[in-house]
């Protein structure tokens, strides 16, 4: 049953708490991956909001996702290797690897590619999480963590967010002295909001001992706001998460990195082998090195969600202030009741979040893709 791991593997999950019994589980999830149901956030926007095929004209705001596209620079580097895809192409994971490093200030061994950033969220929660190591998270926060982490029986302790719609990082880190996981995903998804960086220096340096801190940067570009690769040039307890699928509008090519000492690198990627698509990893190089794409991009975005938050204010309709390319609005109901609603109006909004089950959470699409949601939101709250 458990055939697939090392010796060193084994020992290393009985340490940590799991039976032998739960080796099934922990192989069902190495084997699936990231294409487990709860696992993406492409999935669990199709299990929340959607119900069959979408209309052609449907306005799709509901995964975060950027409707802008790769880069040219990147289009023209996937177009130029496709006819190449029937060689695995490992030297275009490695170029990736070094441009990344460059300009992350990091050695190359200190950052591993993905297919995105799901599948070392959900290994990182493998690696450090277990029945006695809890992952920790803010609440609401993004999912994919929690119900791995839930699927292979660790505990999960969520932390309401603070009244600046923050991380909480004092109360995270003093939630559990046994944690193995705490997660911060900066800006925060679902919220769009900022946590400071000197929070996160805060954690770092007072978080329990032996915990890892997984910053999920996703939407950082967006935002503008400092990075924390610098903490990983100094060896700190810290492992962070980026992706090609936001401000670099590469959801469907998949492509993305995990930055981190070699040694937790090594925890998150034992389970990890074969070539990475190589239209992932070209398109994802060359958008590296196109100077002008992220500033042009946030400025596009920061257009469009200024302008669909002034409708917000007003109509006078309270949301939470963002920075990023979703925001949260109160509808001040079951927030399901208003995603079905718009669903009928061909404009799929995002989920609701438990603990904030009036609010709704909509992605900041394009300035069409807005103008029609403003219609059909002003009609349905009507």
């Amino acid at each position: 049953m458990y055939t697939c791991f090392s010796p060193e593997q084994k020992r290393d999950f009985v340490n940590r708490g799991f039976s032998r019994r739960s080796f099934g589980r922990l192989a069902a999830v190495l084997t699936a991956g990231a294409s487990l149901p709860f696992y993406n956030e492409s999935a669990m926007a199709q299990l929340s909001a959607i119900r069959g095929p979408m209309p052609p004209d449907a306005v799709k705001i509901n995964a975060n996702e950027n409707p802008l596209g790769p880069c040219p620079e990147a289009a023209e580097a996937i177009h130029n290797i496709v006819q190449k895809g029937g060689r695995y192409l490992y030297e275009e994971t490695f170029g990736f690897q070094e441009t990344m490093a460059g300009l992350e200030g990091v050695k190359p061994n200190y950052v591993q590619p993905f297919a995105g950033s799901s599948a070392p969220l959900h290994q990182a929660v493998l690696a450090f999480t277990s029945p006695t190591k809890s992952f920790v998270t803010a609440d609401p926060g993004y999912e994919a963590g929690e119900r791995a982490a839930k699927y292979i029986g660790a505990k999960v302790i969520a932390v309401p967010l603070t009244k600046t719609y923050a991380h909480d990082v004092r109360a995270m880190a003093a939630t559990d002295p046994n944690a193995g996981l705490i997660y911060v995903c900066n800006p925060n998804n679902p919220t769009g909001t900022l946590t400071p960086r000197a929070d996160i220096e805060w954690l770092l340096e007072n978080k329990p001992k032996g915990s890892i801190l997984l910053l999920d940067e996703a939407y950082i570009h967006i935002a503008g706001a400092p990075m924390c690769s610098d903490l990983v040039a100094k060896d700190k307890d810290i492992i962070v998460l980026r992706t090609f699928s936001k401000i670099y509008g590469m959801a469907g090519l998949r492509a993305g990195a995990a930055i981190a000492r070699p040694d937790l690198l090594q925890k998150i990627t034992p389970f990890s082998s074969g070539a990475l698509p190589v239209t992932g990893m070209a398109g994802a190089a060359a958008s590296l090195k196109s100077k002008s794409l992220v500033p042009e991009r946030r400025k596009i975005i920061a257009g469009v969600r200024t302008d669909v938050l002034s409708f917000l204010d007003k109509h006078n309709f309270k949301y939470v202030p963002s920075v990023s390319n979703k925001f949260m609005v109160d509808v001040k109901r079951p927030g399901n009741e208003i995603i079905e609603a718009m669903r009928k109006e061909k404009i799929y909004i995002g989920r609701v979040w438990p603990s904030w089950p009036t609010y709704v959470r909509v992605s900041v699409g394009t300035q069409d893709e807005m103008n029609k949601f403003k219609t059909a939101f002003l009609k349905v709250m009507s």
